[in-house]
């Protein structure tokens, strides 16, 4: 299979929890995944942040990314993303400065404003000041000044110490799944990634107006624009067939507002018998948002998706019904895109 080996492929890890596993499961599988992407020659692993659901369990992605940091070698390290209307901008810097100094020039800093959970658990985080991403540009625009050393007088922060004091920045990131985020991103000068997983109808738009519209922060910064794609990938037919019954049955589940764990294969293929014209139609609905099958289908869509958005990287996000079908699923990725040869040709 002929493949394009530019391609560069990343991974966004949810850290979940399948049903009759244990949250102390999901983390080791998050570990070894990690470790796993390294070796196979993935560009960075990120780390999302939720709230208050069984079926995912990482709500404090800069603690699991010191973890991460401590049994990788190579790869880049991010959050994908930091739900930064929870905090201060001047903690978080500091967080990612410490992960920064830890470990140089391998941190990403990616920020959204999506609460990560329903809101009641979102007040229950932020001691009942979340602002609903309110004042997330004012966020956005205060990490910037506190990384490039530019916090304007009058402001709270100007003239504070921020620590640790090294001399390399984490590279920063809007996260998003609409124009907003698209156009914030663009206005500060920051890298964009687009969440195709949440929104597959119209992000190669707002990634294209991303483009256009980018205003350099910095002598020499142009757009970097990455889609983040749902991915399962399978050995064979029958398997993958069966790996989306249980994805087909996560999204029903989500459609009905329950909190539940990752479902089984055993499961989906169980409640399955029982759907009605509701939980087909929001199967039916909810399927674009994911790609799934075989290496060779699964490639051609996300070359297409990549081509689609101009994308100049590719981040998955796996989310399957066993911890063996997703470590497969990056193995045959990085097998399908030769992610080695990058590695060689990036040494040389």
């Amino acid at each position: 299979m002929t493949q394009q080996p530019a391609t560069k492929l990343s991974v966004l890890d949810q850290t979940p929890v399948i049903a009759g596993q244990r949250v102390a499961d999901a983390i080791a599988a998050t570990v070894e995944l990690a470790q796993a992407a390294d070796e196979w020659g993935y560009t960075r692993f990120w780390c999302a942040e939720h709230h208050g659901l069984y079926g995912v369990s990482n709500p404090c992605p800069e603690v699991m990314l010191a973890r991460l940091g401590s049994v990788t070698k190579r790869i880049r390290l991010g959050s994908g993303g930091i739900m930064l209307p929870y905090y201060s901008p001047f903690k978080v810097a500091e967080q990612f400065l410490m992960l920064e100094a830890l470990f140089p020039n391998r941190i990403d800093l990616g920020v959204g404003r999506a609460p990560g959970g329903d809101m009641r658990t979102a007040q229950a985080v932020a001691a009942g000041e979340y602002n609903r991403g309110d004042i997330f540009p004012e966020q956005v625009a205060d990490l910037i000044a506190l990384f490039d050393g530019t916090v304007p007088e009058g402001h709270l922060a100007h003239g504070v110490l921020l620590q640790p004091q090294v001399e390399t920045r984490p590279d920063l990131w809007v996260l998003g799944s609409s124009e907003f985020g698209g156009l914030l991103a663009a206005q500060r000068g920051m890298n964009f990634a687009f969440a195709h997983f949440i929104n597959a109808h119209y992000g190669h738009t707002v990634a294209h107006a991303y483009r256009e519209r980018f205003v350099p922060r910095h002598a020499g910064d142009r757009p970097y624009c990455a889609a983040a794609v749902f991915v399962i990938c399978a050995d064979t037919e029958t398997e993958a067939a069966a790996l989306e019954s249980a994805i087909d049955l996560r999204r029903v589940q989500m459609a009905y507002g329950l909190n539940a764990p990752i479902p089984t294969v055993e499961q989906a293929q169980e409640q399955a018998r029982h759907y009605g014209d509701r939980e087909r139609m929001v199967i039916e609905r909810e399927r674009p948002r994911s790609i799934i099958g075989t290496p060779g289908a699964v490639v051609e869509k996300l070359l297409a998706l990549q081509q689609q958005f101009a994308a100049d990287e590719l981040i998955v996000l796996s989310v399957a019904p066993s911890y063996k079908a997703r470590l497969r699923t990056y193995e045959l990725l990085a097998q399908a895109f030769d992610l080695q040869a990058q590695l060689r040709s990036a040494a040389t």
